[in-house]
């Protein structure tokens, strides 16, 4: 059983998920998030992602993480998010071992405090209103000229900012978050074609052709 809950962290979110013997897998979609998951045989990241992904980890163990919003994954765990997508990586490839093998030790006895602790000493004092601010831009239909003109910078300079904090170029990143807001919507039982026109795309045909591109299945079969 998947569960979510709030971490008192802006951009946070903690979940858990409890191994069922009759779980086949599930496919985890895009969503321009990184995850840190505490499990009995130690500390996996799983990056930024530009398609679904099949998932078996929840049928074998029960799985305690966090969830790091666009743009916080880099900060938390000290690497480029372009070195993370569309990958699942053992912590201690990309962290020293003994501070890995200290928070696997404190994770033990307290999963969700070690990784909220852990959390909250790597983005203490850090300012992520620049990645919050081009995320939340780019999620709400500006352009990349737009987004990159808001910030002073050059669209070459916004591309190279955007892959060490999100993992992606900002079109991959707005299409990301285009997707997953229209997957949000239709899960509200708006019609599909409302959702098409309240999200940006064209018309219903170019919501689907995305919907099957990033998920690998229809709208219809996602919801159901």
């Amino acid at each position: 059983m998947y569960r979510e809950a709030a971490s008192g962290i802006p951009g946070v979110l903690v979940w858990t998920a409890t191994r069922t013997a009759d779980s086949a897998g599930t496919s985890v979609l895009p969503d321009g998030c990184t995850d840190l998951i505490w499990h009995e045989d130690g500390l996996l990241v799983a990056g930024p992602d530009t398609r679904a992904q099949f998932s078996d980890l929840g049928t074998r163990r029960d799985l305690t993480a966090v969830r790091f919003g666009p743009g916080v994954g880099p900060v938390v765990l000290g690497v480029d998010a372009a070195e993370l997508r569309d990958a699942r990586v053992p912590l201690d490839h990309i962290r020293p071992g003994a501070h890995v093998r200290r928070l696997v030790s404190d994770a033990e006895s307290d999963p969700v405090g070690a990784l909220l602790r852990e959390t909250r000493r790597r983005l203490d004092g850090v300012d992520r209103s620049v990645e919050t601010g081009i995320a939340a831009q780019l999620g709400a239909g500006a352009s990349v000229a737009e987004v990159a003109g808001s910030a002073g910078w050059s669209v070459r300079r916004l591309h190279r900012h955007a892959l060490r904090a999100y993992g992606y170029g900002p079109k991959t990143l707005a299409r990301v978050l285009r997707f997953r807001r229209a997957v949000g919507l239709a899960r509200t039982g708006r019609p599909f074609a409302d959702v098409a026109a309240e999200c940006g795309f064209s018309d219903q045909a170019h919501l689907a052709r995305e919907i099957r591109a990033l998920s690998g299945t229809t709208l219809g079969a996602l919801l159901g």
